[in-house]
């Protein structure tokens, strides 16, 4: 099985949420653009907060050294990012792919976070409640339902909800795989924990 996880914006919980669902199915972890924070990167994080040890982490297709858009960031490198150089880790594993921002961050001049998402990827999508995330959800799963491309399901970071919660599941139809609550700090254990209750779900997809 291979899950694509991708947020409705930027800091919405993408890696926490990879690493539970690392932790749950002891998956393969690859993250195909990362830009900026080199050194305390993603895949840096998966493995401090992972501890199985049967997951491989993948390295990056790019490694870029600016925060930003990876677009821009590629640019401040003198590099231009190409779909062809981002060839997945060949594994027997499950696999998690960890998206860059948001479906429509720019790679490129042409291409998108989106398009780094092959027909056979189940995508989960992570939302976080904030002013304005109702929208950013639906926009997000909409446009994942107009390229026919397959939703496993939603993950909501943060306390419950409801009200937001209720409204985005009762409009879209699709699967609620867990909750990540508020949490004082992430650490193996607390990974672990939230592993044990993500697991059932996701051995189900």
């Amino acid at each position: 099985m291979k899950l694509f996880i991708t947020g409705i914006s930027t800091d919405v919980g993408k890696t926490i949420a990879s690493s539970i669902l690392v932790e749950a199915l002891e998956a393969d972890y690859w993250k195909p653009i990362q830009a900026g924070d080199v050194n305390n990167s993603d895949s840096h994080k998966i493995e401090s907060y992972i501890s199985n040890k049967k997951t491989i982490i993948h390295k990056n297709s790019y490694l870029l050294n600016t925060p930003s858009s990876p677009h821009l960031a590629a640019k401040i490198d003198g590099i231009t990012i190409a779909l062809p150089e981002i060839t997945q880790p060949e594994t027997k594993n499950h696999l998690i792919i960890e998206g860059a921002g948001g479906l429509f961050v720019p790679l490129n001049e042409t291409d998108c976070v989106i398009d780094l998402i092959k027909p056979d990827y189940k995508v989960v999508v992570v939302s976080r409640h904030y002013l304005g995330s109702i929208n950013h959800t639906l926009l997000t799963i909409e446009a994942l339902q107009n390229r026919k491309i397959n939703i496993a399901g939603i993950i909501f970071n943060g306390n419950k909800n409801k009200a937001t919660e209720d409204i985005i599941l009762s409009k879209t139809g699709i699967k609620q795989l867990g909750r990540i609550d508020d949490e004082p700090y992430f650490d193996k254990n607390v990974i672990l924990e939230y592993a044990t209750l993500f697991r059932e779900n996701l051995e189900n997809l």
